[in-house]
């Protein structure tokens, strides 16, 4: 019992360090309007990422907001996944006609909004208009 609380409470450690020193991205999750209300209402940071599997523009973006979001500078973005094949509504909802779309809000107010890009200076130059 006592190596397995010295183990959890290394693990922790651990995973407080990585956090602390920016090595986890933000939490990219699905999007459900409850949560992305409530994010929103909150006055959080919050980028709306429109994603297909099969588009090879979405991959490149997914690897680029990957390396992004480790970044300290941008740990307190709340990143929101919308299936470009499943969620109608949604795309419906926020006037996205296209997969790749990265869409930021400042609390409730949209900031940025690209499609297919995949410039690196470029998102981050977006993300940062969401801080």
């Amino acid at each position: 019992m006592r190596a397995f609380n010295s183990l959890c409470r290394s693990a922790l450690l651990l995973a407080v360090g990585m956090f602390m020193s920016g090595a986890i991205a933000a939490a990219e999750r699905p999007y459900s309007d409850a949560e992305f209300a409530a994010t929103q209402r909150a006055g959080k940071p919050v980028l709306l990422a429109v994603h297909a599997d099969w588009c090879p523009t979405c991959r490149a973006q997914e690897q680029v907001l990957k390396e992004l979001l480790t970044d300290k500078r941008y740990a307190g973005i709340s990143v929101f996944r919308v299936d470009f094949d499943s969620q109608k509504a949604v795309l419906k909802r926020f006037g996205v006609r296209t997969q790749s779309t990265l869409i930021l809000f400042k609390g409730t107010t949209e900031v940025s909004r690209s499609i297919a890009q995949t410039d690196r200076n470029a998102i981050a130059a977006d993300l940062a208009k969401a801080l």
